[in-house]
């Protein structure tokens, strides 16, 4: 484990600090921060930086509420720069959006790179669009009772794959479990971070009651 002594800040006694969502792994924001408000930042467990263009001190979240409580910080093999994983409290960027990186300059769409939250977008999309011929829309027009019963039998054949001890069927399966409950997930206004929220506060409530455990 190193010391604040080991990083090496630069000549304005700063160091860059890459926040990256702990749950989806996205890059949040970029921002900086010096001794004392790493300092601040180990001691509160929440980001804490400093504002190069108000010259002070900021505490992510101290108007806004949205504050970013850290999981981990991790420095660079040069140990001049920091990833600071976070589990955020709501919006990472001034402007309300979820990231601050937004603006695609180059996209190789041959090395196009798989998400769910892409998934969700476009399942999203055959709801709103109404596209003939897709089973997606087909789902939705059918309304929630035919989501419902899919989800249902999907998860029967986890159920069924998973006891016959087979590997690739059973992958196979829980991707059409994850597809249907995706869908009931849009039909019902849930997003993929309300799910995200849910297990990190179980996660946070279950390494509280390991601790619990361990101090009896």
């Amino acid at each position: 484990m190193l010391t604040i002594n080991e990083l090496k800040f630069d000549e304005k006694g700063l160091i860059p600090a890459v926040v990256v969502d702990a749950a989806t792994k996205k890059v949040l924001t970029v921002a900086y921060m010096n001794r004392e408000s790493l300092e601040i930042s180990m001691k509160e467990g929440t980001t804490c930086f400093w504002s190069r263009s108000r010259q002070c001190l900021w505490r992510k979240g101290e108007t806004s509420g949205n504050k970013q409580h850290i999981v981990s910080i991790v420095a660079d093999c040069d140990r001049d720069a920091l990833t600071v994983s976070v589990y955020k409290d709501g919006p990472a960027c001034h402007t309300g959006a979820d990231s601050c990186f937004n603006d695609p300059v180059y996209i190789n769409d041959a090395e196009g790179e798989f998400s769910l939250d892409a998934l969700m977008k476009v399942i999203e999309g055959r709801k709103l669009e109404k596209k003939e011929g897709s089973y997606t829309t087909y789902l939705f027009e059918k309304g929630i009772d035919k989501i419902l019963k899919k989800v249902g039998e999907e998860s029967t054949e986890v159920i069924i794959a998973g006891k016959a001890d087979d590997k690739a069927e059973t992958i196979y399966e829980i991707a059409d479990l994850v597809y249907h409950v995706m869908v009931l997930m849009i039909e019902m206004g849930i997003s993929l971070d309300d799910i995200r929220a849910e297990l990190a506060s179980r996660h946070v409530i279950d390494h509280k009651v390991k601790q619990e455990k361990m101090t009896k």
